[in-house]
């Protein structure tokens, strides 16, 4: 539902997207008001994980203003300055630590001080990217946008799994003036396929059975395939049983496509067998390869802001099939932005045999607004 517009403010109703919606008013500078937050459920209102959201920007940010409705139904958002710095977290557990980072991610150039962050919380959750897959696939589409690494870092000090989990990691991002453009085209082949497989408070065997699974799948596609495993012990193996695996298909034009699977939690009266978790992830690897184009299908949204904040100038971009996440993302990026994007199917050749299918690409066009970090004066 698109936004209503009164007195410079743009008022959303439901609970969906509220991450996007904070995100974007934050860096636009724009309040947002969010109304009828889940008023039909039983038990209406804000989330644990989404106050816990809005905590971690009041953080990194000076000035800004929240106001909720004792009910948490409604909510005023008027967003500070972004100022980074020194950070340390609690994310709720209820979603994974991914939830947090991606924010953090998308700020971070933006920040007057470089962003030097620990969070602590889950690492791997079903409803969120894990931290393995933001450090593979999401810290080389910045890359392509600031250009150096200097200072650019993402570390997992310790692993934890749901309900309780214990897991941390260090964050730290430079900051920018502003971003260059980009044109990203091609994507190049497949040259080698690398993975982790953790294993926090099981046998390690465990982690063996997952790597020969998942290898079986991989040889057939690449001879070049190699699988870590990450046997985690004592404080580091968090406060939660489980196990996991991310496996990371590099191009040889430095494309990374990131896939990943985990147990399931304890106590929901189901086993995860470790072989089919290993066949699952290759599977939804070679998925993902399959969809191809310039940046991994979970990262596609944050590929978009950093293209609509560039310089003024055009950017453009080959992606796979674009995801729900990414097209609401665009919508919104037009409401709090004004920044249009030109969407192109690209037909790839139909010659090859029928049972082929064929994944639909699409080329991604737009003109930077020129955002400048008005913090950061010098280059």
């Amino acid at each position: 539902m698109p936004a209503i517009i009164q007195n410079d403010v743009l008022i959303y109703k439901g609970s969906n997207f509220f991450r996007q919606r904070l995100l974007l008013s934050t860096l636009s500078g724009r309040a947002v008001k969010i109304e009828e937050i889940r008023s039909s459920h039983d038990d209406p209102g804000l989330r644990e994980y989404e106050v816990n959201l809005i905590r971690l920007l009041d953080k990194i940010t000076n000035g800004t203003r929240v106001e909720l409705s004792e009910t948490g139904t409604s909510m005023y958002f008027q967003p500070g300055i972004l100022i980074g710095g020194q950070v340390t977290h609690s994310c709720c557990p209820q979603r994974g630590i991914g939830y947090y980072l991606e924010v953090l991610l998308a700020l971070g150039p933006f920040c007057k001080e470089p962003i030097n962050a620990v969070l602590q919380g889950v690492t791997h959750h079903d409803l969120d990217v894990s931290v393995d897959k933001v450090k593979a696939a999401a810290l080389p589409v910045l890359l392509k946008f600031i250009l150096v690494d200097d200072g650019l870092e993402l570390k997992v000090v310790r692993r934890g799994a749901p309900p309780l989990g214990g897991g941390e990691v260090v964050f730290k991002c430079p900051v920018r003036r502003h971003l260059r453009p980009l044109q990203w085209c091609k994507w190049g082949l497949v040259k080698r396929i690398r993975g982790v497989v953790y294993a926090l408070r099981v046998s390690p065997t465990m982690a063996n059975r997952v790597v020969e699974s998942a290898k079986g799948v991989m040889l057939k596609f690449l001879p070049d395939v190699y699988i870590n495993t990450d046997q985690c012990r004592g404080s580091n193996a968090g406060k939660s049983p489980g196990f996991g695996v991310s496996l990371v298909a590099e191009t040889n034009d430095k494309t990374f496509y990131c896939a990943e699977a985990k147990s399931l939690e304890p106590g929901t009266g189901e086993s995860t067998l470790p072989e089919d978790l290993g066949r699952e992830c290759a599977m939804k690897l070679l998925d993902e390869i399959h969809r191809g184009g310039a940046v991994d299908s979970s990262f596609q949204w944050i590929l978009a802001l950093w293209m609509a904040l560039g310089q003024k100038d055009v950017s453009e971009c080959v992606v796979g099939p674009l995801s729900e996440y990414t097209i609401r993302f665009l919508q919104h990026l037009k409401e709090f932005f004004g920044v249009m994007f030109k969407m192109e199917v690209l037909r790839e050749d139909e010659d090859s045999d029928d049972e082929t299918v064929i994944s639909q690409k699409v080329k991604m066009t737009c003109v930077g607004i020129g955002y400048v970090n008005i913090s950061k004066r010098t280059l």
